[in-house]
């Protein structure tokens, strides 16, 4: 059985897992900085970079320890090293490093994104998928439109010219006095209003499969704006209004793509792939079949670096100890 130890530190959590035959979760540990960060209104840089110092070290010994593994028991170790920010990278690049160069083990460098996509494929999900497969991938930095024809075999489709859906839900959030992080408390503030109170924009950008949701934003902004204090601002007919406006632009345009390159299937990954209405949505418009992560592994965490990993080491791809950080870099 081979067992993969996955580490990830793109953004604000500190994670690692180790993953056997590249579905079986035999370990998964999340440190996460959110309550750091509530205070800013978003993640700050400098903070998240230094608090991966400090918890990189126990979380890997928690999930070995969970996992009942020992550095003998891996086959390799993979890490996340782009996109994300660059400095909490670097935090998981070099220990990943350290940890290999010292047990003598491979080293997986793994797309952030193609992580989240290979959420789908660990356990309750593991079943094996029909290709071609359009991906959808949405969180707090990134909303990707993905034709997948095969494992390791991507062409992006379309992608978020602006603002990410999830930083829209932060900004939004923000704006009706809801917190940090976003989504979650859009969701919970949209459950009591009215998605049809009001007709916000939709950025349809004909002809392309790429997402814009920085008018969307302006828009609720100039909607709060007209209350003025004279009445009760409406706080959830604007959050349920807003979800939807999101959730219809992204089902739409998977639902197009899926059916424009006759795809078998659909994938929701990343964050935003937890909310609720999107995930409904999604299965209530899709021609083809739809595969839903757990809401656990929607979040960043290394299970899914491990099981993206587990792929590349299948297929005989290394890393070698000059893999360096790369905070911009695309799925291909």
């Amino acid at each position: 059985m081979d067992k993969i130890l996955g580490i990830e530190t793109s953004c604000d959590e500190t994670a690692a897992a180790v993953i056997e035959n590249g579905n079986k979760i035999l370990s998964s540990v999340v440190a996460s900085q959110v309550a750091i960060h509530a205070q800013y209104g978003g993640v700050f840089p400098e903070i998240a970079s230094r608090e991966h110092v400090l918890k990189i070290v126990p979380v890997i010994h928690a999930a070995m320890q969970q996992a009942n593994v020992t550095w003998q028991d891996l086959a390799a170790i993979a890490v996340t090293y782009g996109p994300g920010l660059a400095g909490s990278l670097l935090v998981g690049v070099n220990t990943a490093k350290a940890l290999a160069f010292a047990h003598n083990l491979p080293l997986i460098g793994v797309n952030h994104l193609e992580g989240h996509l290979y959420s789908n494929w660990l356990e309750p999900s593991s079943a094996e998928k029909e290709f071609p497969l359009i991906v959808l991938i949405v969180s707090g930095g990134h909303s990707e439109l993905v034709l997948m024809r095969d494992h390791g075999d991507y062409e992006l489709l379309g992608h978020t010219l602006d603002d990410a859906a999830g930083e829209a839900f932060d900004k939004v959030a923000r704006l009706l006095g809801l917190g940090y992080p976003g989504g979650p408390a859009i969701q919970r503030a949209a459950e009591r209003g009215n998605p049809q109170a009001f007709k916000l924009p939709r950025a349809w950008l004909r002809g392309t499969y790429d997402f814009s949701f920085s008018g969307l934003k302006t828009a609720v902004l100039h909607l709060v704006q007209s209350f003025d204090g004279k009445k009760p601002l409406p706080v959830a007919d604007i959050a349920a209004s807003f979800q939807f406006a999101v959730a219809d632009v992204l089902v739409e345009k998977t639902c197009q793509a899926a059916t424009e390159y006759h795809a078998k299937g659909i994938l929701l990954a990343g964050g935003v792939a937890a909310n609720t209405q999107l995930r409904q949505l999604m299965v209530a418009r899709a021609p083809v079949p739809v595969s839903l992560p757990p809401l656990a592994l929607c979040l960043d965490n290394a299970a899914m670096i491990a099981a993206a990993g587990f792929r590349r080491w299948q297929r005989g791809e290394r890393s070698d100890l000059n893999l360096d950080v790369m905070p911009a870099l695309r799925l291909k």
